[in-house]
């Protein structure tokens, strides 16, 4: 089959690499029908050192079950699924507590350990804690928005959760990209009263406004910090959802955090320490966060999806057959695109 490979920085491949099988009786394959590259791929992208074998790009994607173990369960061949960016057993004592992504046997896809899903198929392990069956094939429409629930509409969910928000507070959006306006998205759904997105592209601003956002900050660092701090009565917000990962993201999010408030963090972070500790400290906020359990929120999240009530499908700006890939990461890289959608 056709995959996406990853060598070292920049160099992302279409090849040729083996079809996926059962290994384990509890495995799925499953036919890639919708893929995409993720804001996360971007810093393998720009940073990954060479692997001469490569690396099976991938974490995001919807298709149809071809193949199952003995060992599955609930899983059957012909089920249209959502497959999150993390597989997980579905039974240890952290997917009871839904937090999938700490799942003792679990693990990520697009990793060097387990292919990705920018690929015409790909092999799910523990299939049946991992994929959510859809239980009917859903219209071309509707693709984009069941796609983001494998991850950045999932993750924009959990930096809300995780950053308490709730009817008639501040919330801010900390970063423009898919993961940040899917963060609006959660925002206006619980119910926040002012939602500001802090970024500075016109084509993801106005999005943003349309998915609920009642302020723009396009300043950086201090000039950001003042500007929220003035559209707050000089308080700063209840909620912030840090969706970077960067060090100056991360002091901007606790420094517009009023005290007591709440920073939701799920942009992958890119330092060993997380900056900030003094002033979270003393203006007692809140700092959490981390890979969201996406497995544990479809179910909540699906409804809205399937009735129309809310539209994160919007995000894909750009669609490609596997051979636009590549081009697919440099647009995204170049912010030419917010999120590329793949059609294998």
């Amino acid at each position: 089959m056709r995959a996406t490979v990853m060598y070292s920085a920049g160099d992302v491949r279409i090849e040729n690499v083996s079809d996926p099988k059962i290994i384990e009786l509890t495995d799925a394959v499953i036919r890639v029908t919708r893929a995409c590259v993720c804001g996360s791929d971007l810093w393998p992208y720009q940073k990954m050192e060479h692997i001469d074998a490569g690396r099976v790009m991938g974490h995001e994607a919807i298709g149809v079950v071809e193949d199952v173990g003995t060992d599955v369960r609930t899983i059957k061949r012909g089920d249209f699924v959502i497959m999150p960016f993390a597989f997980s057993d579905g039974t240890c004592v952290f997917c009871h507590d839904g937090l999938q992504t700490s799942c003792v046997h679990g693990g990520f896809f697009g990793t060097t350990e387990v292919a990705g899903a920018q690929a015409e198929a790909v092999r799910i392990p523990l299939a049946d804690g991992t994929l959510f069956p859809l239980g009917v094939h859903a219209d071309d429409a509707l693709m984009p928005s069941l796609l983001t629930l494998s991850d950045v509409m999932g993750t924009g969910h959990h930096a809300a959760i995780i950053a308490r928000v709730t009817p008639g507070k501040s919330v801010a959006v900390v970063g423009d990209g898919a993961v940040g306006l899917c963060g609006v998205i959660a925002a206006k759904r619980l119910g926040a009263e002012q939602i500001i997105i802090l970024g500075r592209h016109a084509d993801r601003i106005a999005l943003a406004k349309d998915f609920g956002a009642t302020d723009v900050v396009s300043e950086r660092g201090d000039e950001a910090v003042a500007r929220v701090r003035e559209l707050t009565g000089d308080y700063g917000v209840h909620s912030v959802l840090e969706c970077v990962g960067l060090e100056q993201a991360m002091n901007t999010a606790i420094s517009i955090a009023r005290p007591g408030g709440a920073v939701g963090r799920v942009g992958v972070p890119q330092e060993q320490t997380i900056p900030g500790s003094e002033p979270a400290f003393y203006n007692n906020v809140t700092v959490g966060g981390g890979p969201a359990p996406v497995r544990a929120y479809i179910e909540e999240l699906l409804p809205d999806v399937l009735e129309g009530n809310i539209e994160p499908g919007r995000v894909f700006d750009r669609t490609v057959g596997l051979d636009g890939v590549p081009d697919g990461y440099r647009a995204m890289n170049d912010r030419e695109a917010i999120k590329v959608m793949v059609a294998p």
